[in-house]
């Protein structure tokens, strides 16, 4: 399905803060400490009703949490579990209802970045919202790789919305953060490793992947890291595409030692001087293994970093019964040029799935 949208020509201002946002840091399953923030749906943001019952139905479906989890605040049992926090001040007995939207931003993004407290705030009228920023980012630890481990940092955070008591969980990502939900809900998602018939080049990556991921984490690994729903905005379809020169610019700060040392000192971002070994699986190897999960491609057709051949190679590579493609007129890239009309859009269409 294609829809259309015109951009406006300048994003609106921060909104002013709240007041209800909580911190806290995340322990990923490979040792990353990942800062993270909660803002929960404001009171009459939402129709509360149809939350309470959309929560009241997956109650009695038994979904969401792990046995001995608790709905709360997700501070008990030590904070040195995987995922769970290391440190944080939400307030104990709290209660939630409803879905919850994790936010994953693009590269050189961070938590406290303008542009993704603004996306934050407009998909916060339709769901609870959880951001974060990847690992070498913000004031999260360790060093970006650009799309491979960064999928450590979203489980993480999934799992902690979970913990949390939202049990319907949607990820929504932003050029990089796109890559990564394709990734996360491949392989953690209802539909990772799970064909039956002879794997395909794809499932068999997934899997080999899907399993070191869970040897990190330990048994049941992907049991509360899965999303129910995914949005993939501004995303590449394959790795190591430099056809544009804005990604020519990314590689150069990726590959060369004076671009990390740019990216460092200038952007604010750590990249990994390591290169990918194993070689993750890319976007559009994800794309398939992402069905029964419904999923959203949203991209502009005036995207500098990645041509309309991206999210049209994505649609055709996911399943056409859970998969949706939204082309938008005049819109640009990731969370940066994405308006508030935009970003209602995806985050109705998210809350509708959960």
């Amino acid at each position: 399905m294609t829809r259309g949208l015109k951009a406006s020509s300048a994003p609106p201002p921060l909104p002013p803060a709240t007041g209800r946002r909580r911190r806290t840091e995340l322990l990923t399953d490979d040792g990353v400490r990942i800062e993270a923030a909660y803002e929960p749906l404001a009171p009459g943001a939402a129709d509360t009703a149809d939350l309470g019952a959309a929560d009241t139905a997956d109650r009695a479906r038994g979904g969401g949490l792990a046995r001995g989890s608790q709905a709360r605040d997700g501070l008990a049992g030590g904070g040195q579990v995987p995922g769970g926090p290391v440190t944080g001040d939400l307030a104990r007995g709290s209660q939630v209802t409803g879905p919850a939207i994790v936010v994953a931003h693009g590269f050189t993004g961070a938590l406290e970045r303008p542009a993704l407290r603004r996306a934050a705030a407009v998909l916060g009228r339709h769901a609870a919202v959880v951001t974060f920023s990847f690992r070498g980012h913000g004031r999260s630890g360790g060093r970006s790789t650009v799309g491979d481990r960064e999928v450590l940092d979203l489980a993480a955070v999934v799992r902690w919305a979970r913990r949390l008591g939202h049990r319907r969980v949607a990820t929504v990502g932003f050029s990089m953060g796109g890559s990564v939900v394709l990734r996360h809900a491949a392989l953690y998602g209802a539909g990772a490793a799970s064909g039956t018939g002879p794997a395909s080049e794809a499932e068999s990556g997934a899997e080999a992947e899907s399993g070191a991921l869970e040897a990190k984490g330990g048994a049941g690994a992907r049991e509360t890291a899965h999303a129910d729903a995914v949005v993939a905005v501004s995303a590449p379809a394959r790795w190591y595409y430099r056809g544009t020169a804005p990604m020519r610019r990314v590689h150069w700060a990726i590959t060369r030692p004076a671009g990390r040392l740019v990216s460092r000192y200038g952007l604010r971002t750590r990249i990994d001087s390591r290169g990918w070994d194993p070689e993750p699986l890319s976007p559009v190897a994800a794309a398939p293994l992402i069905a029964p999960t419904p999923l959203l491609i949203v991209h502009g057709d005036r995207d500098p970093y990645f041509p309309l051949d991206h999210p049209r190679t994505l649609a055709e590579a996911a399943d056409p019964s859970s998969t949706e493609l939204w082309i938008e007129p005049g819109f640009g890239h990731a969370e940066n040029a994405a308006d508030a009309a935009l970003l209602d859009r995806i985050a109705a269409w998210a809350t509708a799935r959960l």
